[in-house]
Parts: structure tokens; C-alpha cells; sequence
């Protein structure tokens, strides 16, 4: 296994941790256990906890771009109905095969606010979610698609809070593709009117 393949296994184990424990269960040695590595093996490549954190961060964003990249991959015309039922179909995945790394974004993104030292890292993974959906609103005809990005990222975060982590989680299934496809329009042609 390369050194890539190892730092992104304890990234993906990190991740979990969180997700499952929060962030007081994030530790070295839970996450060696959760990776299936040697103890000692997540301090050799991340030595503090803050640079786990980081990780985390870092690895999030890379995995939500290659999630785009490949949803950007299957599209084979852009247009507001082929965006709906493509960012449904995505939004699907971030709430049943990808659930796990949205609870760790909404655990990591609370703690950030109580320590400015992760805030930058926050920071950079809100900025890439951004500039994604700006140029995909622009490709769309947006008038002003930094803005209505913003508006989409936050309706987005709220869909994806309300059932994953939201007062009525545990008690309502996750919507189907075609429901949220219905959603997605709405929000769509809310932001390109923005």
C-alpha cells in the first residue's frame, strides 16, 4: 500500500470515527483499531490530533469533488431537469451510502466554531463546495451564481442536516431519487432567479 493509500485509509477510518463517536472519540489509537493498522500507525503519519482533524478536512473535500467529478462525468447534457435528477441522484448517495461522511462534515464544521485554529480548513472545504455549485449554476444560466451558490450550498446543508441529524431523523425514511429530484428543481430555480 502506497503512503497516499495508507494516509487516505486513516483519513476514511478518521472520518468514521467521527461519525459514529464524535470528535471526543477521535484518537490514535481508535482510529489504528478503526483502519485495521498497528498501533502507532496514525500517529506516524498524522502525529496530533489537530493534524487528524485536518485530515479529515482535507480528505472530505477531496472525496465531495470526486463525487461531483463523477456525477459532471455522467451528465451528458446540462440542462435544469438532467441538474435535478443528477443532484438528486447525489444527494441520495450523501444520505444513504455516504451518510457517514455528512455526519462527520456537520460534527467537524460545530467544532470548528469553538477553535479557530480548524476554521481555515472549514473554510477551504466550504469555498470548493462553492465554487462547484457557482460554476454548474452558471453553466445554467445564473445571473449571479456566486450568490445563488451560496444560497444552494446552504439549502443543501440544511436537506442534508434536517435528515440525517434533524429533530425527525430517526422517524422518517430518506426520500427516494424521484421526491428529491422534485426538491432539487425548486431550489434550482429558486437560485438561478436569486
Amino acid at each position: 500500500m502506497s503512503i497516499s493509500d495508507r494516509r487516505d485509509l486513516i483519513a476514511d477510518a478518521a472520518i468514521g470515527t467521527v461519525a459514529t463517536a464524535g470528535l471526543r472519540g477521535l484518537t490514535h489509537r481508535a482510529v489504528d483499531a478503526a483502519a485495521g493498522l498497528p498501533t502507532g500507525s496514525t500517529s506516524y503519519y498524522f502525529r496530533t490530533r489537530g493534524a487528524l482533524v485536518s485530515a479529515c478536512y482535507l480528505r472530505l473535500t477531496e472525496l465531495f469533488v470526486a463525487d461531483v467529478d463523477r456525477w459532471e462525468a455522467d451528465q451528458g447534457r446540462l440542462d435544469l431537469d438532467s441538474a435535478a435528477d443528477g443532484m438528486a441522484t447525489l444527494l441520495h448517495h450523501w444520505l444513504t451510502t455516504a451518510r457517514e461522511r455528512q455526519i462527520a462534515r456537520f460534527e467537524l464544521g460545530l467544532e470548528a466554531t469553538r477553535r479557530p485554529e480548524l476554521r481555515a480548513d472549514l473554510r477551504t472545504a466550504g469555498l470548493a463546495a462553492r465554487a462547484r455549485t457557482a460554476a454548474l449554476l452558471a453553466a445554467l444560466g445564473a445571473p449571479r451564481p456566486g450568490p445563488a451558490a451560496d444560497l444552494f450550498v446552504a439549502w443543501t446543508d440544511g436537506l442534508l442536516y434536517g435528515w440525517l441529524a434533524g429533530a425527525l431523523a430517526a422517524t422518517r425514511p430518506v426520500p427516494d431519487a424521484t421526491e428529491l429530484a422534485t426538491v432539487v428543481r425548486r431550489m434550482l430555480e429558486a437560485a438561478l432567479s436569486a
